[in-house]
């Protein structure tokens, strides 16, 4: 094979609580609208005849703490809080059983939106990459092995901005649960290690500035923190 013309930046890998190993990022699976109350904030009512998709890009993830740049051509910068599932094992078609066991580490994430090109593509009935796959868009907390925590339905699911909450939810209302969406997604993808799920947001969703810090959590797993830097 020849030499590449250039090296490109490696994809982060997430830390697991407990191993020395971190967990390389391969491929962002995102499920849209998966909270009823947040479907309705946005002017929609929920499709429960199957779960949809968007992707972000690996190289575009980042790792909590870290302080990011407000993103170029939004006015409108939203965060949305989510529990992260890390796929642990190749599944194909999977039933239920399987979905749970190809579970490796459950953990706490972040989709940032540009929320006004979401908008603008969506009534256009274009592509939503402009508005959700953007640099530094998806941001990880430490994973917690799925032997040590599992997702329950009084479970809490929250975020601040500047200390004060904005988002606070259970994760009993998820619509679509996580095997039902590894079975679901599995149908379409071989999902393999290195494939996340972000399983959606509760209602609560709203745009941030520069200066603020996002903070979030899923009770039993790492919190997670983000802040926004001056413009671009």
């Amino acid at each position: 094979m020849s030499d590449s013309l250039f090296s490109l930046p490696d994809p982060i890998a997430i830390p697991v609580q407990g191993q020395d190993a971190a967990y390389p990022v391969g491929r962002i699976f995102c499920v849209g609208r998966n909270y009823a109350a947040h479907a309705a904030e946005m002017g929609h009512e929920v499709d429960r005849e199957a779960p949809f998709y968007f992707t972000k890009s690996a190289p575009n993830a980042v790792l909590t703490g870290a302080t990011v740049p407000y993103p170029p051509g939004t006015e409108n910068f939203h965060y949305e809080m989510e529990l992260a599932v890390a796929i642990g094992k190749p599944v194909f078609r999977a039933s239920s059983a399987q979905a749970w066991e190809a579970v490796y580490a459950y953990g706490c994430a972040l989709d940032m939106t540009r929320r006004d090109l979401q908008i603008r593509e969506r009534n256009k009935q274009r592509p939503w990459d402009l508005g959700k796959d953007l640099e530094a868009g998806a941001v990880f907390a430490p994973l917690t092995s799925a032997t040590d925590w599992s997702p329950q339905d009084g479970t809490r699911i929250h975020l601040s901005v500047n200390g004060d909450i904005r988002q606070d939810a259970t994760l009993s209302e998820l619509i679509w649960k996580i095997d039902e969406i590894i079975s679901h997604l599995s149908g379409y993808y071989h999902l393999r290690p290195g494939d996340l799920i972000l399983t959606g947001t509760p209602a609560g969703v709203g745009s941030v500035k520069a200066g603020d810090v996002i903070e979030g959590g899923i009770d039993g797993l790492q919190p997670i923190q983000l802040k926004l830097g001056g413009a671009t």
